[in-house]
């Protein structure tokens, strides 16, 4: 069964993760997870500038190894920019070393190739085991989300989704969206018209 809002008791279960921000706050954080992606990250960076809208991106360190000048082109346009491990590792099929090196090594290329660092971690396929979070969170803030696009499902409708997003988003919303390029059409049917309506209703935007 799929969820676009996840269920109060998963935020329950794990309070030390970011959910969403401050509910009497009418600001909503759109994150972008997997790039950066040639075709798929310019995309959302021009519907984001012609909205005038800020996003967070947690990059994989690969990709902004083999895309430097597009990372960078995030980093410009004064977006946030987050730790997605460098080769997208999912954190229940690897050992505790393992991630904890991988995901140093993500951090090392932010700071070597766009000269910044991030105190902002999300865990791809949001796996990880009990060990890996203990030791993540002396050095993170673990980021996952409120809010399911739903842009990754093979057989998903940009409809549906688009109209789930409408009807699901509130103050303090974290939006989880991917840029890469199985997403890529779905993007260009949702996008569009979910940043239109979140600008109708009144919502800033902002970086976590």
């Amino acid at each position: 069964m799929f969820f676009y809002r996840i269920p109060k008791i998963i935020t329950w279960i794990y309070p030390d993760y970011v959910w969403n921000m401050d509910r009497n706050d009418p600001k909503i954080y759109l994150t972008f997870d997997d790039g950066p992606v040639p075709e798929v990250t310019d995309y959302v960076l021009d519907q984001l500038l012609q909205y005038k809208m800020k996003a967070t991106f947690f990059m994989v360190g690969d990709n902004i190894h083999k895309h430097p000048d597009l990372a960078r082109q995030v980093v410009s346009a004064d977006h946030g920019i987050g730790n997605h491990t460098y080769n997208h590792l999912k954190g229940s099929a690897s050992s505790l070393s393992d991630y904890l090196i991988n995901t140093q090594k993500c951090q090392e290329t932010i700071q070597s190739i766009l000269n910044i660092s991030t105190k902002l971690f999300r865990p791809p396929y949001g796996s990880m085991t009990m060990a890996q979070k203990k030791e993540m969170m002396h050095q993170y803030k673990i980021i996952f989300w409120d809010l399911l696009s739903g842009d990754y499902k093979t057989k998903g409708s940009p409809k549906k989704s688009l109209y789930q997003l409408k009807e699901k988003t509130k103050n303090g919303s974290i939006i989880l969206f991917h840029d890469q390029l199985k997403t890529h059409s779905f993007l260009k049917a949702v996008l569009p018209e979910y940043l239109k309506f979140i600008d109708g209703e009144g919502y800033q935007t902002a970086v976590l």
